[in-house]
């Protein structure tokens, strides 16, 4: 089998060339447009994201050894995390070699989120069944980047950091309230209000609700520690 421009392009923005181009080819193919013929990379994400976690985690022994478990975990989180896998996949221009069906590529599925994430843990599942685990490997760590050795030393998410500043003063857990929506449905944008019990709170637009949350929870960490 010989690959597409597309997937040969594509195949070199990822620094590796398949044995067996059919495995990338299921990679990028969404259930939304199998067919008898075709395999979607549902399996393929399945594996991917078990590979990923297995170079993350090796990665990041080797570059913290005395790195205790309870900062090793958050860490490893930020890495793995949807928003991680589908920022690395909009690096590479993922989304523009999907396979997806009509009703997919409508809704705007090129640039979901996880639907990235996925597409982007079944390329690494693809390259780990076509060259092993070091090739693997070599490509996580490769797109990665320095995303491993610039996470956060307690890489713990805003909205847990703030749930956490908020119970070591006796307070009930934030509030979150989505207080605007605008947008198409296919590209929605969220206006979200986080709140303390003290009556402290702040807001922030993002294009998903995690993302919103996740800013307003910033915003307010750093309103309430100044």
């Amino acid at each position: 089998m010989k690959l597409s421009t597309d997937l040969s392009a594509f195949s070199r923005r990822l620094g590796y060339t398949f044995d067996k181009p059919e495995l990338l080819l299921r990679a990028v193919t969404h259930s939304s447009i199998v067919s008898p013929h075709r395999d979607d990379n549902q399996r393929l994400e399945f594996l991917g994201d078990r590979v990923l976690g297995l170079v993350m985690s090796e990665a990041l022994l080797k570059a913290d050894p005395s790195a205790p478990e309870g900062l090793l975990a958050p860490r490893y989180n930020a890495l793995v995390r949807r928003e991680a896998c589908a920022d690395v996949a909009r690096q590479i221009d993922l989304g523009a070699v999907l396979k997806l069906g009509r009703s997919e590529m409508k809704s705007g599925g090129r640039r979901k989120e996880a639907l990235l994430a996925d597409a982007m843990e079944a390329v690494i599942a693809a390259v780990y069944l076509d060259g092993g685990f070091p090739a693997a490997r070599d490509v996580v760590l490769a797109q990665w980047g320095d995303r491993v050795h610039n996470v956060a030393a307690d890489a713990r998410d805003a909205k847990t950091a703030l749930q956490e500043w908020a119970q070591a003063r006796g307070e009930v857990p934030p509030r979150y309230t989505e207080i605007a929506r605008s947008g198409p449905d296919h590209q929605p944008v969220f206006t979200i209000q986080v709140q303390l019990a003290s009556g402290a709170s702040e807001q922030a637009t993002a294009g998903s609700k995690r993302h919103a949350e996740q800013a307003a929870a910033t915003a307010l960490l750093q309103k309430v520690s100044e």
